[in-house]
């Protein structure tokens, strides 16, 4: 009944904030007496699709593009009597950008005037944006493969891959949002395949930290994906093929195209490779993995009120669980260098692990006029992760989960001279299915058991905030998001968020500082009967789970200098039930779990260039951040405590930096690199082989060179840490023990374009 009152709140509703895809674009036309120009034509353009938009310009000289997705355009504006200009704008969600036109009265000659330097950046936004787009995906070495987080390691500060699991700024629990709606997971530590492919993409907006009410609770990081549409297509398709060492190839077949009205996209997608996932030595042992998808989008315009936009997706995984081979390593024997206790024994495991997700989300997107936004968009989310152990294991366990969610986000949005309003409600309904079981042919005598558990949960969030301009220059936030949760326990939070950007005027510098409160949902598992005696036995105990709440303070600065923007961040986030994950034994049970406290500190650079004399680019990431936790256990697995105060997570990484690149050659050819350097991993056995608080420091280059061969056919060769540069990334336990980077990977990639 809580389902089905939920789903008809979110019919019948009417209040909400916008979906986060969309900003607007506004501004005002005058001559060079400064007088307004009325009925002059005012086209909006994407810079990457076939897609544009049109209006006039108001007896005050003024036009308003509402509902903008997020992206790069051109605006250009047509006036009897005056010189044609244009101007570039960048659009970030939530973002309302306001372009000033001064229009020179035309002579003889018909010109066209660009503009002076276009708002390349948000300046009425507190949160530290990063924007990848589709060519940059493309050209990144490695990045367009269906199993990369490159997109996001190589441009977003903070942001690594360790124990086969992306973590940006401290922590795991991050928010994937398609088409500004958010798609519901509360489980961690259970998931390696990915959320989305990125071939499948047309940007990436990554926001991290600093989030209106409307963008939820996830603290360390919202991935916001503007999904490939078709505008960029006429009837075309695109036939990727690839092949390298390893045996690995990675494949997709996409159709698109559009008219005025609609547009369509979709694709197919497969891979396999013998290497997956990072391994607990520096040898590729039993690691093997394939998996398939595809991806539909559609966009209709009923009128010039009304959009309706429909994404499907549908991924399955599998991944060997790799093993360490040699029986007198320090992780399987019990020498000298461990304290003659062996640290993590995976020689006779031969586990895998198959992973299933499906989306499907519907938007319906109603203008009232410029400045009143509605959208409805109700979802449909399935994730399974099904983990297990061979027969013949010393503890052959199972952990199958399936959770299925069913709710939607309604949302209005007025933009208003001074304020942009925003009220909305998200929510979902949440049913698990979950196996547990253990055979143990250790010798021990446990008798094999298991556990079917189906918990089941809500969640409710209602939001507000509104950004209110007393000047142009200064742009102040307030908002709130209460929220209950209803599962294994019941809690309700109320998360109040503040915030201010200031432009400095000519300098066009960008002063920003935020302070709010976050609420997550725990994870739904639960835990009885024999595997509550398993535990027990291994000397655990079992609490449920309870949100994690966090307070964040941030300040920054963004400086744009003739097309290069610098931007810098200092935040600190105060953690309470800090979720992590930790095993059962020798098992590979995973179970969530929250320590007492966290404390997460850093500051952040980034640095991205324009073109440099129309080829080449540059861009930096660079973190410095000190990730801490301490005190007990308070839900999950409680069968230890950190010591006093506050020591280094498992995923403590003091200095993190990514230097990249790409250049357009002569011939239609570019290459691209990227250097990465990590400072290194906190040590969770300090002394040998690796003495000290922290494993070793790693540095790795990674290239890639194309061409195109006319419009039709392309290549590429990539290659990833081409001096083959291993070292240990982190020894905590983790899915196969501990996790070394990953070898030298080499591949070339084919593009084939048709129509149709």
């Amino acid at each position: 009944m809580r389902f089905i009152r939920l789903i008809l709140l979110l019919q019948f509703l009417t209040l909400a904030a916008y979906a986060s895809i969309f900003g607007s674009v506004r501004g005002i036309v005058h001559d060079p007496q400064h007088r307004p120009v009325e009925d002059a034509m005012v086209m909006l353009r994407s810079k990457t699709s076939d897609w544009s938009t049109t209006t006039n310009t108001d007896a005050a000289g003024q036009f308003t593009f509402p509902a903008i997705a997020i992206g790069e355009y051109t605006v250009t504006v047509v006036a009897p009597g005056f010189n044609q200009m244009a101007s570039d704008v960048l659009v970030n969600s939530g973002s309302h950008p306001v372009l000033h036109f001064s229009l020179n009265v035309a002579t003889t000659k018909e010109t066209v005037i660009v503009s002076g330097a276009p708002e390349a950046v948000p300046t009425d936004s507190a949160t530290p944006t990063t924007l990848v787009s589709r060519l940059d995906i493309e050209h990144t070495p490695g990045a367009a493969r269906t199993n990369s987080l490159a997109m996001i390691t190589d441009y977003v500060p903070g942001a690594y891959f360790t124990h086969d699991q992306l973590h940006i700024r401290g922590g795991h629990q991050t928010s994937w949002l398609i088409d500004g709606v958010p798609v519901p997971n509360t489980n961690i530590a259970s998931n390696l395949g990915p959320q989305f492919d990125p071939k499948d993409i047309d940007y990436l907006e990554v926001n991290r930290g600093s989030y209106g009410a409307e963008f939820g609770d996830r603290t360390y990081g919202v991935f916001n994906v503007v999904p490939r549409t078709g505008f960029e297509r006429n009837n075309q398709g695109e036939l990727v093929l690839s092949a390298g060492n390893f045996y690995q190839t990675n494949d997709a077949l996409s159709f698109g195209s559009h008219t005025e009205r609609f547009a369509y996209y979709a694709s197919l997608n497969a891979n396999r490779s013998n290497f997956g996932i990072q391994t607990p030595v520096p040898q590729v042992v039993h690691d093997a993995e394939n998996g398939y998808g595809g991806f539909g989008s559609l966009i209709f315009n009923v009128d010039r009120s009304n959009q309706l936009r429909l994404v499907t997706s549908l991924r399955k995984d599998y991944y060997q669980i790799p093993y360490d081979p040699f029986p007198n390593d320090i992780e399987n024997a019990p020498i000298a260098a461990n304290g003659f206790a062996a640290q993590y024994p995976s020689l006779d495991l031969r586990d895998g692990d198959h992973e299933s997700d499906a989306i499907a989300n519907f938007s319906w997107v109603h203008t009232f006029n410029s400045k009143l936004l509605l959208t409805v968009s109700p979802f449909f989310h399935y994730n399974a992760a099904d983990y297990d152990s061979a027969v013949t294991d010393p503890v052959a366990t199972t952990e199958h989960r399936g959770s299925t969610y069913g709710g939607g986000q309604v949302s209005f949005g007025a933009n208003l001279a001074k304020n942009n309003l925003q009220v909305g409600v998200y929510s979902f309904y949440q049913q698990d299915n979950e196996l547990f079981g253990a055979t143990f042919n250790n010798g021990t005598g446990n008798p094999p058991f298991t556990d079917t558990e189906h918990p089941t949960g809500s969640l409710e969030a209602f939001f507000i905030d509104d950004k209110f301009k007393p000047v142009p220059w200064l742009t102040l936030t307030a908002g709130m998001r209460p929220t209950h949760f209803s599962g294994g326990v019941s809690e309700n939070a109320i998360s109040p968020r503040f915030g201010v950007a200031l432009n400095v005027p000519h300098l066009n510098w960008t002063i920003r500082a935020f302070y709010g409160h976050y609420y997550q949902a725990p994870p739904l598992i639960t835990a009885s009967g024999p595997l509550i005696q398993f535990a027990t036995a291994n000397n655990l105990g079992f609490i449920k789970l309870n949100g994690e709440r966090d307070e964040e303070h941030q300040f920054g600065l963004t400086i744009p200098y003739h097309g290069w923007i610098l931007d810098a961040d200092n935040f600190r986030t105060n953690v309470v039930n800090f979720f992590d994950h930790n095993n059962i034994g020798e098992s590979n049970l995973f179970f969530p779990i929250t320590i007492a406290q966290a404390v997460i500190r850093g500051w952040e650079l980034t640095l991205r260039s324009p073109r440099i004399a129309h080829r080449g680019q540059l861009h930096l990431a660079y973190s410095n951040q000190i990730a801490e936790g301490g005190g007990a256990i308070t839900g999950g697995l409680t069968n230890f405590s950190l010591p006093a105060g506050l020591s280094p997570l498992d995923h403590d990484q003091r200095n993190t930096l990514n230097l990249g690149g790409d250049v357009t050659l002569p011939w239609r050819a570019y290459a691209s690199t990227n250097i990465y350097y990590g400072s290194g991993f906190s040590n969770a056995f300090p002394g040998q082989p690796y003495p000290g608080a922290y494993l070793p420091q790693h540095t790795t280059f990674d290239l890639s060179v194309g061409k195109d061969f006319g419009e039709r056919f392309s290549a590429s060769l990539n290659a990833m840490n081409v001096a083959n540069r291993r070292v240990e990334l982190d020894n905590s336990v983790t899915f196969g023990g501990f996790h070394w980077n990953n070898p030298r990977e080499i591949y070339v990639e084919l593009r084939y374009r048709f129509h149709y």
